[in-house]
């Protein structure tokens, strides 16, 4: 069973991507007009509140974000479709260096009027990394958002007390060093980026650039 696990659902790639997640949540709030990119519940609930208000202007503003993460989720099934069975590179490597693309060109927009475009990036890769990487040691889980990790966390950490399970206790750890890494890049992202600005997302490149290289490894 060890060695049929792939590198992509490691423990610490979830933590690295964790990481990554937590940094562009805080940078979009931060210095990309105060939004949160990363999960569309909240541009859902303020589309719809904008319907009924019929504010037209503000409903395309929150349907935007919310495109991105469709064309996000089809074009890494269009890429797993494609390029899962390439022996030379992993597609999940492929949906990597595509964020890394487009966070890299998020870094040269600036701040202001290009705000938009830059959360529709995000939002895009968000939806590339919650598509493509969603097992961690066999179990489903999220790297950028938490509601559900927190939800598995605490139901695996109830039934470690009530079975005596060790596996769950792991489990349960595990689901919350994935939180606790998500806060930690979101604290990272807020203090870096109120102080160097829209080009601090390169910052996640690095993290994304360790990812793709670590896929190297079986």
């Amino acid at each position: 069973m060890k060695s049929s696990k792939q590198m992509s659902e490691t423990h610490l790639l979830g933590l690295i991507l964790a990481l990554v997640g937590g940094f562009l949540d805080a940078y979009t709030y931060v210095c990309r007009g105060g939004v949160f990119a990363n999960a569309q519940t909240g541009n859902i609930v303020l589309l719809g509140i904008h319907i009924t208000s019929r504010n037209w202007e503000k409903v395309l503003y929150y349907l935007m974000p919310v495109l991105a993460f469709i064309a996000g989720i089809l074009v890494c099934e269009m890429v797993q479709t494609r390029f899962k069975w390439k022996e030379n590179l992993h597609w999940r490597q492929l949906t990597v260096l595509l964020e890394l693309l487009c966070l890299a060109a998020a870094g040269f927009l600036p701040l202001g009027s290009f705000d938009t475009a830059v959360n529709i990036l995000i939002s895009f890769v968000c939806a590339l990394q919650v598509e493509a990487f969603r097992k961690m040691n066999g179990n489903s889980y999220a790297t950028t958002m938490c509601t559900g990790n927190l939800r598995s966390a605490t139901q695996n950490l109830y039934l470690s007390i009530r079975e005596k399970d060790r596996g769950r206790l792991l489990n349960s750890l595990q689901y919350y060093n994935v939180i606790l890494f998500f806060i930690i890049g979101a604290a990272a992202g807020a203090l870096l980026t109120s102080r160097f600005g829209g080009q601090t997302v390169w910052v996640c490149c690095l993290g994304l650039l360790a990812v793709f290289t670590a896929m190297f490894q079986k």
